[in-house]
């Protein structure tokens, strides 16, 4: 059996100073773990917006009708409150789950070797924006689920699940300067893709905020327009971004294009047919709750697709280490 190193004073100290430093230090993940450790991260940031999407679809915004605690003078749900307040207090303990999920991917990617400071820092980067959430959610409630707080929290999560996808994709990747893999017009219609699908997502949180899921049983503050209205503008948004992701994959065809943008691009596409599908039967079925959290699952999918489109169209190869060339020859002028 191996033996475990005893600890020393001076090795306590420095893990007080800085623990991230002391076990990259003692630890080299291989480069799977780090991989695991990002779609993790990825992987959470998408199940925290399902089940606040839970909380809200079963009105249980207000379970917990103060924070950071549950109840006055209690962080826990007491006996006297209903099951809306350990839907709402589930999610909040969902939240260490995703810290502890983010935390484990800063770890991984600070002690992998050589060193990759771009990956510290997109962890780093979804830390605080689970920090900035959790305080905006606190908010959300102490306003009493006012919509659009609640827009806001669902767009500063979709803000995270970017960073998780571009930490997951760039574990996979070198750190070489990116070479693109198609060409400019290319490139410039799947920004056009991105912006839609960006616009998407916005109208969505304007449908949600008015129409009759309020996340709560009792009066809560509507956003004041006709919900079915802006459901239509939303729907041709999701015609639009159809659109450009099949004339997408048409170009990349007729171009002989890469495999990878392809995929990506056929990935897409059928997520969008299976979200619109959804969409419109929850549309005519009068929002079923069930259906409607299928819904915002297929939204966070949608835009994984987009961004995973949009990061297929160039490569980053593994940079290569500036090596010495051979010492140039120098010529000692002799006298004639």
């Amino acid at each position: 059996m191996v033996g475990v190193p005893k600890l020393t004073r001076a090795d306590a100290v420095a893990a007080l100073r800085n623990p991230l430093a002391f076990i990259a230090d003692r630890w080299t993940p291989e480069p799977r773990t780090v991989r695991r450790a990002a779609l993790a991260a990825l992987v959470m940031s998408v199940v925290i917006v399902v089940t606040g999407g839970a909380v809200r679809l079963t009105g249980s915004g207000l379970g917990c009708p103060t924070w950071p605690e549950c109840t006055d003078g209690s962080l826990t749900p007491t006996q006297a409150l209903t099951y809306h307040s350990a839907i709402e207090f589930g999610n909040r303990m969902l939240t260490y789950v995703l810290c502890a999920a983010v935390g484990w991917a800063i770890v991984a990617a600070r002690s992998e070797k050589p060193r990759r400071r771009s990956l510290t820092r997109l962890g780093w980067a979804q830390f605080w924006l689970v920090m900035g959430n959790a305080v905006l959610g606190g908010i959300v409630v102490l306003v009493g689920l006012n919509p659009y707080t609640v827009a806001a929290h669902f767009l500063l999560a979709t803000a995270l699940t970017t960073v998780a996808v571009v930490m997951w994709q760039r574990t996979r990747e070198g750190d070489a300067a990116p070479r693109p893999l198609v060409g400019k017009a290319v490139i410039q219609l799947v920004w056009f893709l991105v912006l839609a699908s960006v616009l998407l997502l916005a109208v969505g949180t304007v449908v949600t905020g008015a129409g009759p899921h309020a996340g709560d049983s009792s009066d809560v503050k509507r956003i004041p327009i006709d919900w079915e209205t802006v459901a239509k503008l939303h729907a041709v948004l999701a015609w639009i971004v159809v659109t450009l992701t099949f004339a997408l994959w048409f170009i990349l065809k007729a171009v002989d294009a890469p495999r990878g943008p392809l995929v990506r691009t056929r990935e897409l596409f059928l997520i969008l047919l299976a979200q619109g599908v959804i969409g419109y039967v929850q549309y005519f079925t009068h929002l079923p709750e069930l259906l409607v959290g299928l819904h915002m699952l297929g939204s966070c999918l949608v835009w994984i697709g987009v961004l995973r489109v949009l990061l297929s169209l160039r490569e980053r190869p593994e940079a290569e280490l500036g090596l010495p060339g051979p010492a140039a020859e120098v010529t000692v002028p002799t006298n004639a």
